[in-house]
């Protein structure tokens, strides 16, 4: 999996930024997160949310958090809920990353942009991306989990070891 990584997402990343710009649409006035942090949509361009996603991070030193799931995933609705419920990990994760929910469902798979990266064995599921688009962990979200429940200690351990001047591996 490492070759994987430090051959094909590189490349990938790379291949976003020099893509056109598309426009960054945000959510509702006031929480300033861009709409392709607070929701998996369908209809979304995963290349162009991509793309913003990596800019805003440069822009302001974090690293991108991409989370891979649909409205369809009971286990995404139950990550939401617990963020929601964890105010401390909700603001440390957009605090620390660029947050890209990257849908997939029967409706659209978004196969070219999943196609390169690793396979994905259950949702949700994450991947970390540095700022300049190279791909440092896919992390299964049941890694998350204590005792059947997302657990704040493993959230904050995940969001301090794998933000932007962490320890990175």
């Amino acid at each position: 999996m490492q070759k994987f990584f430090s051959r094909f997402v590189p490349a990938f990343f790379s291949f976003l930024v020099l893509l056109p710009p598309g426009a960054q649409a945000f959510a509702e006035p006031g929480l300033n997160l861009p709409v392709y942090s607070t929701s998996y949509d369908d209809q979304r361009d995963p290349f162009a949310d991509a793309r913003a996603a990596i800019k805003l991070a440069k822009s302001t030193q974090r690293n991108v958090l991409l989370e891979i799931g649909g409205n369809w995933c009971t286990w995404c609705k139950k990550m939401d809920a617990f963020l929601e419920q964890n105010p401390e990990v909700y603001r440390q994760l957009h605090d620390k990353f660029v947050l890209l929910k990257i849908n997939v469902s029967d409706s659209n798979e978004n196969e070219a942009f999943m196609s390169a990266l690793p396979p994905v064995l259950g949702y949700p599921h994450m991947y970390v991306s540095t700022a300049s688009g190279k791909m440092i962990l896919s992390k299964d979200t049941a890694e998350l989990l204590q005792n059947g429940k997302y657990s704040v200690k493993h959230w904050l351990e995940f969001i301090n070891t794998w933000q932007a001047n962490g320890k990175q591996g």
